[in-house]
């Protein structure tokens, strides 16, 4: 693409696990260490598989990087959670508890002891720049053949994991 104001070609380029280029923070007129910096691709290459590592945090809400490999365990929140595929293929498998799997307002993903009983709802194939709703309610199951990336929005629970001194830029 041209960028007819400077005269100039630029290239978007797009990350993945096997190939990144870490970020950081250009700092123009503040202290860089007012702000916390880091790259999902980096903090996944490091993570155990479903590992929930928190990159982002807003008040009570968080966005989690997840790397998908084999089987996750099971999952359920008392409220939406969305999930969007940064690398990667991943099946998503759902299911309608019979009874309520997480206790009602308790924030965060829970994971669950196993596959709950309830109805089957489906599942979906979702590849890099696919974002899948996870229902409010329902449990979920990721499945992935080959590493790959997830970036879920949910709210901060007993399975977000913080590792911020490890993962951010302070300076």
């Amino acid at each position: 693409m041209r960028d007819a104001r400077k005269g100039h070609c630029v290239e978007t380029v797009f990350g993945s696990l096997w190939k990144y280029t870490k970020g950081g923070v250009q700092s123009i007129s503040v202290n860089p260490k007012h702000y916390a910096f880091s790259n999902v691709f980096e903090v996944v290459s490091q993570s155990k598989p479903y590992e929930r590592v928190a990159v982002g945090k807003n008040l009570k809400y968080v966005l989690e990087a997840v790397r998908s490999e084999g089987e996750s365990p099971w999952y359920a929140a008392d409220h939406d959670e969305a999930a969007l595929i940064m690398d990667g293929e991943v099946e998503v498998h759902l299911i309608q508890p019979d009874k309520p799997a997480v206790p009602l307002g308790k924030e965060g993903a829970v994971k669950l002891a196993g596959e709950p009983k309830g109805k089957k709802m489906g599942w979906m194939k979702i590849r890099r720049g696919h974002l899948a709703l996870l229902p409010k309610g329902a449990a979920y199951q990721f499945r992935g053949a080959a590493p790959g990336v997830v970036l879920l929005q949910s709210m901060q629970g007993d399975c977000t994991v913080e590792k911020w001194a490890q993962i951010c830029q302070l300076r």
